[in-house]
């Protein structure tokens, strides 16, 4: 594990999130939303609503900036982000996770809690100097964020289907060549 866990899951679900917006959309739904909210073990008010997916859906380019920041562009983002939402962290702990970082109350709607969570994340990930750990897909058509958390830094694409399309690619120009 290169973070601890909550940084990792939001972290991820950040990521998840910005790359909803590639084509195609796959966030156009209340039950999109619900899908991502549980996926990645949200907890605390979740609407419903149309509204509220409007409010997570607008979120979705300043977290891209701020996952493709340089490092000094990155605190800023973050630390405006912090101070948009009056964070103030606390520990909590919740079934399934033992203590861990909220920064703004439960009843906080849910874009304010993804923005708060990811730059909760982008602290750590800022302080031990592992942007290098977010890029860009690795496929010449897409532009999708990849996080890499492996050990060896070898990710290079966003989703397996980006991975498959250069395999595929990959072993037709040697078929070719052959």
């Amino acid at each position: 594990m290169v973070f601890a866990h909550d940084t990792e899951m939001s972290l991820q679900a950040a990521v998840a999130l910005v790359n909803t917006h590639e084509p195609p959309e796959t966030l156009e739904t209340v039950a999109d939303l619900t899908a991502f909210f549980e996926a990645f073990g949200y907890t605390g008010r979740h609407d419903r609503t149309l509204a509220e997916l409007e409010d997570v859906r607008t979120l979705r380019p300043r977290l891209r900036e701020l996952l493709t920041a340089d490092r000094d562009a990155a605190v800023e983002i973050v630390n405006d982000l912090l101070a948009e939402h009056h964070a103030l962290p606390r520990l909590v702990r919740h079934a399934p996770l033992d203590w861990h970082i909220h920064a703004v109350p439960d009843d906080a709607p849910l874009a304010t809690r993804v923005a708060v969570e990811t730059a909760m994340a982008m602290i750590d990930v800022i302080r031990d100097d592992e942007l290098s750990r977010l890029g860009i897909c690795a496929d010449d058509d897409c532009d999708g964020i990849v996080l890499d958390l492996s050990r060896n830094r070898s990710r290079r694409f966003c989703s397996v289907t980006c991975g498959n399309r250069n395999a595929v690619a990959a072993y037709r120009a040697r078929q070719a060549a052959d």
